[in-house]
């Protein structure tokens, strides 16, 4: 089983990966973040750090995901906190002109080397519900974010999403604390179960 949790920053990918990992002992894939040298920089100057950050997160992200394929380092098993293709969507909204048309080509090359996930769990929350997130889990980077990007961003996700073509669950959740509520944590849980076992069904 390779299963991935998507969405926007602070809607909480991570801990339900954490969560699902345990629940299957499955391998936890996280993604690097505060690895980026160039991140913090990005956040600050958009335009003057842009294309450094999107190679470094497509390089890194390949090197990790193309693990999975390998006999011996992954065995059984594995959950990721992201799916290759969010690396196209954040460099789509952050390059232009000729940078954008290099990274598309590095993408293009590169892609098609991955694994398929056999789900995609896509997490989705408002604006107000991820800034909250954000705030509360305090990276000093993430502290100036923008709304006006986060909806940009969650516009794009909802674009990708909705012509997704392999195995996907969207959850709202914005309405679930499965972090703090032991109920809500079961009942995503379930619903996970739920979209596996009918993947492996039409299988």
């Amino acid at each position: 089983m390779y299963l991935v949790i998507e969405g926007p920053i602070g809607v909480g990918k991570t801990s339900l990966a954490r969560r699902l990992s345990a629940r299957y002992g499955a391998e936890l894939n996280l993604e690097v973040v505060e690895e980026n040298p160039f991140l913090a920089r990005f956040y600050e100057q958009p335009e003057a750090y842009a294309f450094q950050v999107q190679v470094f997160f497509l390089l890194s992200r390949f090197k990790q995901l193309s693990a999975l394929a390998q006999p011996g380092l992954f065995s059984g098993n594995v959950v990721s906190d992201y799916l290759f293709a969010k690396d196209f969507i954040f460099a789509a909204m952050n390059l232009k002109d000729a940078e954008f048309a290099l990274y598309e080509d590095l993408y293009s090359h590169l892609s098609p080397r991955l694994p398929t996930p056999d789900l995609v769990v896509y997490l989705r929350a408002d604006t107000d519900e991820l800034l909250r997130r954000i705030a509360r889990r305090g990276r000093p980077f993430e502290q100036d974010m923008q709304a006006a990007y986060l909806a940009e961003l969650t516009a794009r996700y909802d674009e990708y999403f909705r012509t997704y073509a392999g195995p996907l669950l969207t959850v709202q959740a914005g309405d679930i604390d499965f972090v703090g509520n032991p109920e809500h944590e079961e009942l995503i849980l379930a619903r996970v179960h739920e979209a596996l076992t009918a993947g492996q069904a039409a299988d």
